[in-house]
């Protein structure tokens, strides 16, 4: 593919703009709230590592019960924090509630170190099964899903942030999560959505794709729904192997960085994964290597990425949608219903959001029609202070 002058079609008028308002809908989410026998509900906390996407989360759905009244409100800290640990501090010390309690004592976090995951695991359970001081879970993203997605506790779990529950081995199908105690929110055709947008738009022979190659690795990265696209519509996938759930974070960003080096030379395009070497302090040097190759990103992640200079995104609205999903789901446990019992799918409302300047790097020409058709427009690329 010649990467000079590229033009983007005008599929996504036709193809893909009424799939993004179909999934425009957001959930009736105010469960009033309800007290636990005159005392408060108290909620743990349990994640893999620091990771943007996890505190974002997290923020949105307390935002979301501030405002079904579950909580009083109050000023929140803002988006793309790294680590959900101050946050937690803060519900924990200063949040006002009669109903929830964000147990200071209650947050955990592997940081990554895979040889200390199983000691805290079976010390996050052994608590869950003895100690009677915990109402409800968050287990934040796929490590978290993974170590609390069993029978070895009956504790009511909620499953949040995790990129592929199935080919992670988290729940057995989209429909069911196999335990009554466990809710595992999923949106199983978003990556598939992304890359088949990113391929009608750029039209590329070849997909880059950098990623860990591990059962975890490889649900982050949506490997499987790249390779079904792939085979679909006919492209090659090159894949690049770095390292990420490490507790050594400079070589998880160090893998990404010669990945990307690698990958400009072979591909026409890359599809940017979920992992722990694209963060806040490397993506401004993989979109250098990215633009300087003239190498078309897409960002899997979502809207803040693209602000910083990849290329392209089918994103969430915000987190706001997704947070009211979660937060209507705690609320109904809450209330008494099984967390088996309710619907775990939903997509929420997609944006396409577009770098104008990323765009003009790599020689890219977009019609006015496709801008008219993005939903958010970066006119610069934003370097985070």
């Amino acid at each position: 593919m010649n990467r000079g002058k590229r033009t983007l079609v005008l599929l996504i008028i036709g193809l893909y703009l009424p799939i993004v308002l179909a999934y425009a809908d957001t959930p009736d989410f105010r469960v009033p709230p309800i007290d636990n026998n005159g005392q408060r509900w108290r909620i743990a906390y349990y994640q893999g590592g620091a990771y943007v996407g996890y505190y974002d989360r997290l923020l949105a759905t307390v935002s979301a019960l501030m405002e079904m009244g579950w909580i009083e409100k109050a000023d929140l800290p803002p988006e793309g924090q790294d680590d959900a640990r101050n946050l937690w501090l803060r519900l924990s010390t200063t949040i006002e509630s009669e109903y929830l309690e964000f147990v200071e004592n209650g947050y955990y976090s592997a940081d990554w170190d895979l040889q200390g995951r199983e000691e805290l695991r079976n010390s996050i359970i052994n608590r869950l099964n003895h100690t009677d001081d915990i109402d409800l879970v968050v287990a934040m993203g796929t490590w978290a899903g993974k170590d609390l997605a069993n029978d070895e506790h009956k504790i009511p779990t909620v499953v949040v942030s995790s990129s592929d529950p199935i080919g992670a081995g988290i729940i057995p199908n989209v429909e069911d999560s196999g335990y009554d105690h466990l809710h595992v929110h999923n949106d199983p055709y978003r990556y598939e959505r992304q890359v088949r947008l990113f391929y009608e738009l750029i039209g590329f022979g070849t997909l880059g794709v950098a990623y860990e190659d591990t059962v975890v690795g490889r649900s982050y990265a949506a490997i499987n729904a790249v390779n079904k696209v792939a085979a679909e519509s006919g492209f090659k996938v090159e894949h690049c192997h770095t390292q990420s759930d490490i507790a050594n974070q400079s070589i998880a960003d160090q893998s990404v960085i010669e990945c990307f080096k690698q990958l400009v030379k072979k591909v026409d395009a890359i599809y940017v994964t979920a992992q722990g070497g694209v963060n806040s302090k490397t993506i401004p040097m993989l979109v250098k290597i990215a633009n300087s190759a003239r190498v078309p990103t897409f960002s899997q992640y979502g809207d803040e990425e693209v602000r910083q200079g990849y290329l392209l995104s089918l994103s969430p609205s915000g987190h706001q949608s997704l947070g009211e999903f979660h937060a209507q789901t705690i609320a109904k446990i809450l209330s008494g219903i099984s967390p088996g019992d309710i619907a775990q799918v939903y997509e929420g409302t997609k944006n396409i959001v577009i770098n104008l300047e990323t765009a003009e790097i790599i020689g890219l020409y977009l019609y006015a029609d496709m801008l008219a058709a993005a939903d958010k427009i970066y006119r610069k690329i934003e370097v985070p202070e």
